[in-house]
């Protein structure tokens, strides 16, 4: 493996070997495996679980890591092509990627859409052109469109708990949040649940209804899995029967590059909240699931939160695991 830059670059038997690999590293140890090599972590936008999962993962492979992060106190990084630098930035990543990688065995980077352009956004621009500045090992550690990592452990999570992959229904909720959130979870969420051969329903209020390429995608990829692609704004017919809550905010695609629009929008859709009142339709088992971080009382219930239909932490800790089945089948 030489790129991680989107799940559905691989089929169901290539995921299900590193999610074998992930179970047999977590239960048989290997702390030498990677002793030696060095992963570069460069971050355009921060991080919590996706830094320190990536440096536990590496560490307990027996190998290294550095960061690097504009909002460190190295001078500023230009991304922009054909541009002349008389501003801030005192570098280009036209050098800055290959300097960084060329000190590391494996890069992986993070960089957020620049909502400038929706399409742009959609095919993943600005993204690619940092891919073709790299020649070494790559993981895509969130892009505009993308979050394989996440996809990944999320995939896991939900064999972990042995929820169903035929006719299992996963609902992926769109629910409330201050600030519009990038489209990368839930449009890469929904493939997974789609690749699985789930019946996925998408949870959304009007005007936020994801992009219509996204939704396609999704559609084709059931069409080959067996499963099925729905959305609606009628919670009691999406959670009926769920196994599987899954909620995320995300921008309206109508209001993209408006944002005082999509705050009017957003702010009478405060009680899309995940509440004890989602679930009582849901299957009994039923799980919640979120990629963090989450604001309690603002996208869920405390209630929720704390009882045991939440796997968040389970989740998030098999972000370590996934990505150092990642790094073992890269490097060794």
């Amino acid at each position: 493996m030489h790129i991680f830059n989107d799940l559905t670059d691989f089929s169901n038997d290539e995921i299900g070997s590193l999610l074998e690999l992930a179970n047999q590293l977590d239960n048989y140890p290997e702390p030498d495996i990677l002793k030696g090599k060095v992963l570069a972590l460069l971050f355009f936008n921060s991080s919590l679980r996706t830094l320190t999962s990536f440096q536990a993962a590496m560490s307990r492979l027996g190998g290294g890591t550095f960061v690097v992060s504009p909002d460190m106190s190295i001078h500023g990084l230009e991304t922009q092509t054909g541009i002349v630098m008389d501003g801030n930035a005192a570098e280009h990543i036209n050098e800055a990627i290959p300097v960084i990688e060329s000190y590391a065995d494996v890069i992986g980077i993070r960089a957020f859409a620049q909502r400038r352009n929706l399409k742009e956004d959609l095919e993943d621009f600005s993204f690619k052109n940092l891919i073709n500045l790299t020649s070494k090992p790559f993981i895509n550690m969130e892009s505009a469109i993308n979050h394989p990592c996440q996809n990944l452990a999320d995939w896991k999570t939900l064999d972990d708990f042995d929820i169903p992959k035929k006719d299992g229904k996963f609902v992926l909720s769109w629910a409330y949040h201050p600030n519009p959130l990038p489209l990368a979870v839930p449009a890469s969420t929904l493939n997974m649940a789609a690749m699985r051969g789930m019946n996925v329903t998408v949870l959304r209020p009007d005007n936020f209804e994801l992009p219509d390429s996204v939704m396609e995608k999704a559609k084709q990829i059931a069409t080959v899995s067996g499963g099925s692609i729905t959305e609606t704004d009628n919670h009691n017919e999406a959670l009926q029967d769920a196994h599987v809550i899954y909620a995320k905010s995300w921008t309206s695609s109508k209001y993209y590059k408006e944002r005082d629009l999509e705050y009017e929008a957003r702010k009478d859709l405060i009680e899309w909240r995940v509440k004890d009142s989602w679930f009582n339709n849901a299957l009994p088992s039923c799980r919640f699931m979120h990629c963090l971080p989450v604001r309690r009382g603002v996208v869920v219930d405390d209630s929720v939160l704390d009882s045991s239909r939440s796997i968040v932490i389970h989740e998030a800790r098999n972000r370590m695991l996934a990505q150092m089945a990642v790094l073992y089948k890269m490097l060794k």
